[in-house]
């Protein structure tokens, strides 16, 4: 590589509802940098861009005062924005790129990210001076063309889409339309797992989890998807995404991105005492906030979801400034898939395993969290009120598979006595 040409560089302009975030640097020798604009990280009363660029977030101004430099990575607040797995690998594919460029894969997907953040490129005669001095004096190149249909980013690893739905039909989004369903197929991995969350999803609601409207959408619904293997199964599971209003984008993001950890550390790198502690200190409704999430994770437990990991949980910014706990996602009973699974994500109270956990280690989280236990006991006595009471008898028509069901009702039983679910037949 010649000099001229590692000095080389693509821009991408960010914004956020319309309002300019800075410019992301993508330099030919694989660093990337974003630099905040003058107008953004001075203006106390701008939209959140992230949790950790919020004015009331400690060392917020600090974070945003020098640039975000990165070498073969974006910034995790960035990369969490890209699809994981199978999913960023049919992109990149049809990309020609390795899964690895980052840079050049946001840049594909720019116009319809998870949240509010916009991502476009940037002709190199537009590309403001300063950006370019901020590795050395580098010169703007305009961007390889690539056209591939599906040029929107959903995170995560399931191969799902962002679907406009229109009179009962399901199309995948393109160009300015933005999608307000996320469309999951079955998988060729894992048997019946649209029925599997559909349930989990539906009895987590019955005890009092705030969710998106859910539902069963028969595959022959389902427009213009790429072509990809599918197996026998007839319905895919539909959640309305609540990042989007008919055609508006209310921001999010997962909790990697607020702490700063790549998708490689979801499950490693944090507990959910540190997510109940943000949630507790800065969303708008600190108090509602950690109760509902102190709900889901006992829930969680009862469903056997060992997959709450830190992209499974988001905030969310309805007034484009103030964070809130956003609605529940991704609620699967992973333990049929996974033989001999007893343990969930991250740790709480010291301890992983469903079946030893009790109210104590969930006093131990809300004291680590700074949260009072006394606003948090009444709102876990609901849970075991509703799923004691309802879960029975709702699991015998909801549609997960009978052999689910069955492991389902045996997980119930072998939990601790706080925590037990009586299964009737």
């Amino acid at each position: 590589m010649s000099a001229d040409t590692k000095d080389e560089v693509n821009v991408l302009q960010l914004s956020i509802h319309s309002v300019l975030i800075g410019y992301l640097a993508g330099f030919k020798n694989g660093r990337n940098v974003l630099s905040f604009a003058g107008s953004f990280k001075n203006d106390p009363e701008r939209p959140t861009f992230s949790l950790i660029t919020h004015p009331k977030f400690p060392n917020a101004a600090k974070l945003m005062a020098e640039p975000w430099a990165r070498n073969h990575r974006l910034h995790p607040v960035l990369a969490n924005l890209l699809p994981e797995g199978s999913m960023l690998e049919l992109i990149a594919q049809a990309l020609k790129v390795h899964i690895a460029n980052e840079f050049h894969i946001l840049s594909h997907l720019g116009a319809d990210l998870p949240g509010a953040i916009e991502a476009r490129r940037m002709e190199p005669e537009d590309v403001p001076d300063h950006v370019l001095n901020t590795h050395g004096k580098a010169k703007a190149v305009k961007f390889d063309k690539v056209f591939q249909e599906n040029n929107f980013s959903l995170a995560g690893v399931q191969i799902k889409f962002s679907m406009k739905e229109n009179d009962g039909r399901y199309h995948l989004s393109k160009g300015d339309v933005l999608g307000d369903w996320i469309i999951k197929t079955p998988s060729n991995k894992h048997q019946f797992v649209p029925l599997n969350e559909y349930t989990a999803m539906s009895l987590a609601a019955l005890a009092g989890v705030d969710i998106p409207e859910i539902k069963l959408v028969e595959l022959d619904k389902l427009d213009n998807l790429p072509p990809i293997n599918l197996p026998g199964e007839k319905q895919a599971f539909a959640i309305k995404r609540f990042d989007r209003n008919d055609d508006q984008r209310i921001h999010m993001e997962d909790f990697a991105q607020i702490l700063v950890k790549y998708p490689h550390e979801k499950y490693s790198s944090a507990n959910y005492e540190n997510i109940g502690k943000i949630i507790y200190d800065f969303s708008g409704d600190g108090l509602s906030d950690a109760q509902q999430f102190a709900r889901r994770l006992l829930v969680n437990i009862l469903l056997a979801n060992g997959d709450a990991h830190l992209k499974n949980w988001s905030l969310v910014y309805p007034d484009k400034i103030t964070p809130r706990l956003a609605p529940a996602y991704d609620i699967v009973t992973t333990s049929v898939y996974f033989e001999n699974e007893t343990r969930y994500a991250l740790n709480l109270g010291k301890t992983k395993e469903w079946y030893a956990v009790s109210m104590a280690h969930f006093k131990l989280w809300a004291d680590r969290s700074g949260i009072p236990w006394r606003v948090i006991k009444p709102h876990l006595d609901d849970v075991m009120n509703k799923a004691r009471a309802q879960w029975p008898e709702a699991l015998k028509v909801l549609p997960m598979d009978d052999a689910h069901k069955q492991a389902l009702r045996a997980h119930w039983g072998k939990l601790q006595e706080d925590f037990r679910i009586e299964a009737k037949k």
